[in-house]
């Protein structure tokens, strides 16, 4: 799946991001809604990454997605 797919997909998508990084919340998601850069600077606060691993993390993620 590429971020096209995922942004036209948030709804339903949003529900993995949330099963991978828990300390995002709801409203975090809600706020986001499938902005990649918006995801990665959330991703780099909540769990203190460099931008790079958390870009790879989300790019690893988004891999898995079946669509």
């Amino acid at each position: 799946m590429n971020w096209d797919q995922v942004q036209g997909n948030w709804k339903q998508v949003k529900g993995s991001f949330k099963s991978a990084w828990g300390r995002l919340t709801d409203d975090e998601l809600e706020e986001i809604n499938g902005e990649r850069e918006k995801l990665v600077g959330k991703i780099q606060e909540r769990y203190g990454m460099a931008k790079d691993e958390a870009e790879r993390e989300v790019e690893r993620r988004v891999e898995t997605f079946k669509m």
